[in-house]
């Protein structure tokens, strides 16, 4: 029993720091065009000069 005293707390600790990793990269507009992406890496057109 004396072990779940710790393994909780770890637990609800990296849970949040998930979490918190998570809202930042939302935030940061990281998933802009997720569509984009899986078209482009199957398109057979070479794109010398993409968008910034």
């Amino acid at each position: 029993m004396t072990v779940l005293s710790y393994l909780i707390p770890i637990s609800l600790i990296l849970g949040g720091a998930g979490l918190i990793g998570f809202i930042y990269t939302v935030r940061t507009d990281q998933y802009d065009d997720p569509e984009g992406d899986a078209r482009r890496i199957l398109s057979d057109e070479w794109d010398d000069h993409p968008k910034p």
